[in-house]
C-alpha cells in the first residue's frame, strides 16, 4: 500500500465497507455449515465478507473470552459468542463504524448478550494485555497499512498458551503496478 498513506488506505477501505451490502447468503454458505449458520439473522449471513472460518480450527469452550479483529456485520462474533455460552464472551472489533452498527443490531436481534462490540483500529487494540484467550481474524489483516503491528497487537492481548487463528489472503507474486495504484483494489 505504498501509494497511499495510512490515513489514506483507511478511509478507502473504510468507505468501500461502510457501503457493502449482498442479497445472498452464497459466501457464507461456502464457509460455515449448516448448523453454525442457523439462527443467526439474514443480514449477518449475507454480509459474509471473510475468506474462511477461522472458527473451525478452534475448541470454544464455556467461559472463553474471544476477539474478534475485523468482524464486519458479526458472523464470526455471533457464532463464538453461542460457542463460550455461558460465562464466555467475544469482543467484535472493527474500524468502520457502519459495521459495528450491523454487528451490534444483529447480535440484537438474536438476543446475544455475551458479544460487545468496538470502533478501533487493528493496530492500537484497546484492549489490556493478556486480556482474551483466543483471537480470530477473517480477511481482515490483509487491509491492514501495518501488517507486523497488527500482529504485534493481537499477540499483546492473547494470554499465555492463548490461540491465534487467521483466514487471509496471501500473495504469491508480485501484483500489477495498475492494481497496486487502484484505490478500490485496497478493499478487495
Amino acid at each position: 500500500m505504498s501509494y497511499f498513506t495510512d490515513a489514506d488506505a483507511r478511509s478507502i477501505i473504510g468507505t468501500t465497507y461502510a457501503k457493502a451490502y449482498a442479497e445472498t447468503p452464497a459466501v457464507a454458505e461456502s464457509l460455515y455449515a449448516p448448523d453454525e449458520l442457523g439462527g443467526l439473522p439474514s443480514g449477518a449471513v449475507a454480509l459474509a465478507l471473510g475468506v474462511g472460518n477461522p472458527l473451525r480450527a478452534l475448541d470454544l469452550r464455556s467461559g472463553t473470552i474471544v476477539l474478534d479483529v475485523g468482524c464486519g456485520a458479526g458472523i464470526d462474533t455471533l457464532i463464538a459468542a453461542r460457542r463460550v455460552a455461558p460465562g464466555g464472551r467475544v469482543l467484535g472489533l472493527d474500524m468502520t463504524p457502519a459495521m459495528v452498527a450491523r454487528a451490534r443490531e444483529h447480535a440484537a436481534l438474536m438476543g446475544v448478550e455475551n458479544a460487545e462490540f468496538h470502533e478501533a483500529l487493528m493496530e492500537a487494540l484497546p484492549f489490556a494485555d493478556a486480556s482474551v484467550d483466543v483471537v480470530v481474524s477473517n480477511g481482515t489483516l490483509n487491509l491492514s497499512t501495518r501488517k507486523s503491528r497488527a500482529l504485534a497487537e493481537m499477540h499483546r492481548v492473547l494470554r499465555a498458551g492463548g490461540r491465534l487463528a487467521l483466514a487471509d489472503l496471501v500473495l504469491t507474486e508480485s501484483l500489477p503496478e495498475a492494481i497496486l495504484r487502484d484505490p478500490t483494489a485496497l478493499a478487495a
